[in-house]
Formats: C-alpha cells, structure tokens, sequence
C-alpha cells in the first residue's frame, strides 16, 4: 500500500467553474452491469459481482419500461427548488409507495431474466415478494439511514437497487440547472444521501475535477479536490491505494476526523465506474479497517460485516 500520493496543486482552470450538478445518464444501469461483468473475472468476489450485474441488467430493463405509477406532483417540485430545499428528500419520498412499485417491477423482472437461482437468493427474494407494505418500508428506512445490520443481509442488494431505482426515475423530473450550488455540499443536492465515492475526471473542459457520487439517486455534484467530505479538513490529508490495483481506486484519509472516502480516477481506469468500482475494491476497504479508519459512505448493493439474518 502507498501513501502521500501528490495530488495536483493547481486542479481547478480559472477561466472555466465546473457545472454544479450532473445528472446520470438514462443508460447508467446497463452500463454499470457491463463494467461488473468485467471485473468479475478472475475476481474474488466473482459470484457476488455476477449476482450485481444481473440486478443492475433487471434496473435498467425497468428503467426503460418503468411500471405505472403517479408522477411527482410539479408545483411541489418547483416550491422545493425555489426554497433551496431537497426536491427528492429521503424523508419525504421514503412515504411514497411508488418505490415499492418500482421493487415489485424489478423483483418480477430480475425472476424473468434468471433462471437456476441460488436458493438463498429464492428465498431472499421470496421473502420480499411476501413482505407488507410497512415491513418493507422498515427495512428500506433502515437501510438509508446506515444501519445495515437492521436489515436482512440477503435483501439489501435487491432493496437498495430498488429504492435507487425509483430515485433515479424520479430523477427524470429535476432539471439540473435549476440546483443551486452550495458551497461545501456534502450530501447529495437532490436527495439528501452521502456519496458513495468521489469521481475524478479526466476530459475536458473538467479535466481533474472531483464530483461526488450519490450513493442512492446517483447524482454527481463538484466538491473540491483535497478536503474532507466529511469534516471539511484540508491539512495533511492522505491518498491510500494498493500499487497493482486495476481499479484506479485511491482512499482520501482524512486524519481528522478518521474518515476516508474512495476516489476513482478516470485518468487511470478510463472505463470505470464509480459503483462497481468501489465493490470490486474491498480489499482496500479491509487493508483500511485494520488502520482503524472508519467508512463513512454507504454502497446500498452491499452490507458491510454483515453476520447472518436479522428480522
């Protein structure tokens, strides 16, 4: 493992400010599958990363041909931007039970798409085919507010591609230029949620410009380089990494407060994918965890230490 990488010192063009906020694209889904599929191979993690890309295949399947449900009421929308609030708060969408339609459509596709399951993922499956609207809601605010251990382990993959399955349909309806920019945002401009990684880019006219990812909508949003997305801290702040590393993931360490936060840089994997590139680089997580530095981002497709079924 390496450390005190030197970042650029100058990362930022004075003649040109980033955009804000950038949307996903309507294609985010199939091409995260793509990029699991390739780093499964030859992965420890292979079966787990090969189950992800089917359950991604399944998201973006009920993307394109989303099930019938309300759409966001526009006036509460427009007053949510016009007061500078969250337009797809957590808290208030969590209510809506159109991310239970978007569950049951990704459940009843992702059974369609696959056959000669494992049968811990049948019944895992089964088990949220079956469960009430209020059950579900239980685990779903359970898992959004970090406390991973409240949920079952074998659900959380399907519920948290499910609930960031609905976000980013109702992402459909925000319109990136109308988020106001904040200094020091950190937390998702659109929802509300923590980043699951950084994302350093590589092209211009953003070339080495950070944006933060959201672990639930998947919103991108510019945060400088070299300071705490936590705490704000800029002094002394460490990049960690393993040097054969295919993933061209780095961890921001944060002394401070004793956080780190996962960066992907394009320049070094051009073809990666914030997401898929976090899972497939545990390992690092591991190596971090026995720094006694502690994770702060959510990846909702994972539970973290999780031992056994929790009701």
């Amino acid at each position: 493992m390496s450390s005190n990488i030197l970042e650029p010192g100058e990362i930022e063009n004075a003649a040109m400010t980033p955009p804000f906020v950038q949307l996903p694209p309507l294609d985010m889904f199939s091409k995260r599958a793509a990029r699991l599929e390739t780093l499964a191979k030859g992965h420890p993690m292979a079966a787990y990363l090969q189950l992800l890309a089917k359950i991604c295949h399944a998201q973006q399947s009920v993307l394109d041909a989303p099930p019938s449900q309300p759409e966001l009421d526009a006036h509460t929308l427009a007053g949510a931007l016009q007061h500078d609030m969250l337009p797809l708060a957590v808290d208030t969408l969590l209510h809506n039970t159109g991310w239970q339609v978007q569950l049951d459509a990704l459940l009843n596709t992702f059974i369609k798409q696959n056959n000669d399951l494992p049968e811990a993922v049948q019944q895992a499956l089964q088990r949220l085919q079956l469960a009430d609207i209020k059950q579900r809601n239980i685990w779903a605010t359970a898992l959004l507010s970090g406390r991973f251990s409240a949920v079952p382990g074998a659900l959380t993959p399907f519920l948290g591609a499910a609930l960031q399955l609905a976000w980013r349909y109702w992402l459909k309806s925000i319109n990136a230029e109308d988020i106001r920019e904040r200094e020091d945002q950190t937390e998702c401009p659109c929802c509300g949620s923590l980043p699951v990684t950084g994302v350093i880019r590589h092209r211009r006219p953003i070339d080495g410009v950070r944006y933060l990812l959201c672990s639930l909508c998947a919103t991108e949003w510019h945060y400088v380089r070299l300071k705490c997305s936590h705490c704000l801290n800029t002094r002394a702040l460490d990049y960690l990494h393993f040097d054969d590393s295919p993933h061209g993931v780095k961890a921001e360490v944060c002394p401070e407060c004793n956080t780190y936060l996962k960066q992907l840089y394009l320049e070094i994997a051009p073809s990666g994918e914030a997401l898929s590139a976090d899972l497939a680089s545990l390992d690092l997580d591991l190596a971090l965890t026995e720094k006694n530095l502690q994770r702060r981002a959510p990846n909702l497709l994972l539970a973290p230490g999780h031992e056994g079924e929790t009701n």
